[in-house]
């Protein structure tokens, strides 16, 4: 009994040293906006908050945004069909992202590197597989992450009706701006 004992002791330890020797680094700062460009109307909103995580070991990283945390629409009406026509937050509240950064970059020595992060991004409860372009900048104090990508709405799911198609556009650009320390 003792032997078992100290086996699930050792394990346990071992478990909790590992977990504190990881290298993670908070999104302590970050600002994701969309742009939806259409030949009737131009409609931009930004998400201020989210939360995440990268580990500078073997860069990875995941990121969440509260879908329902987006404002800046044209009109009021325009946020509400958003959240419950388009992304339905009752549902789906947040949007993801997770993966790895592909190349072998030092996540702990200052400098600017371009990269990819290759993951999934999660909108409306549908997963999808992206690379994404992305410049790291690296400094004592932490991580910054920037980056510009298009997202076609039906990859997620996302229908557009024929009556507001030449008010939204079928593939939005975004633009992320994430900063991420100790």
């Amino acid at each position: 009994m003792r032997g078992v004992l100290f086996l699930l002791l050792s394990a346990v330890t071992a478990f909790a040293v590992r977990a504190q020797e990881r290298d993670l680094l908070r999104l302590i700062d970050s600002e994701v906006r969309f742009t939806s460009v259409a030949p009737l109307e131009t409609i931009a909103a930004a998400c201020p908050r989210g939360s995440g995580l990268i580990d500078r070991a073997d860069r990875t990283f995941a990121v969440q945004l509260p879908v329902v945390d987006f404002m800046g629409f044209n009109a009021p009406l325009q946020r509400e069909h958003f959240q419950e026509n388009y992304m339905s937050v009752a549902d789906w509240p947040h949007a993801t992202f997770t993966g790895r950064i592909i190349e072998a970059i030092d996540l702990q020595t200052p400098g600017t590197h371009a990269v990819r992060a290759k993951g999934v991004l999660t909108i409306r409860g549908q997963p999808v597989e992206r690379v994404i372009p992305c410049r790291v900048e690296v400094a004592p104090g932490g991580v910054s992450v920037s980056a510009s990508f298009e997202v076609p709405v039906a990859d997620h799911g996302i229908r557009i009706p024929r009556v507001v198609q030449q008010k939204v556009a079928a593939v939005v650009q975004v633009e992320a701006r994430l900063s991420f320390a100790p």
